[in-house]
C-alpha cells in the first residue's frame, strides 16, 4: 500500500508543478468592460476556432490537470486518513 502512495504523491507533484508552468504561461484575456463599450464583435473567425490554437490547448490541458489535481487530492486524503 505504501508503494502506491508513493507512486500517486510523485504523479500529484507532477501534476502540480506541471499545471503552475501552463497556468502562468497563458496569456491574459483582455476583454471586458472596454469590449463592452467599444462594442467589439465575438463572432469573428478567431473567436470560433480558438480551440484549435496554441492558446486554446493549452487551455484544455490547463483544465484537465486542474480535474486531475482535484481528483488526486481526494484520493491521496483517503488513503492517508
Amino acid at each position: 500500500m505504501d508503494i502506491i502512495k508513493n507512486i500517486l504523491l510523485i504523479i500529484y507533484i507532477i501534476i502540480t508543478l506541471a499545471l503552475i508552468v501552463l497556468t502562468l504561461m497563458q496569456s491574459k484575456e483582455s476583454s471586458g468592460v472596454s469590449s463592452t463599450i467599444t462594442g467589439s464583435s465575438t463572432n469573428n473567425f478567431y473567436n470560433q476556432n480558438k480551440g484549435r490554437t496554441k492558446e486554446g490547448r493549452m487551455k484544455r490541458w490547463t483544465i484537465s490537470l486542474g480535474v486531475a489535481f482535484a481528483v488526486l487530492a481526494v484520493v491521496l486524503s483517503i488513503f492517508y486518513i
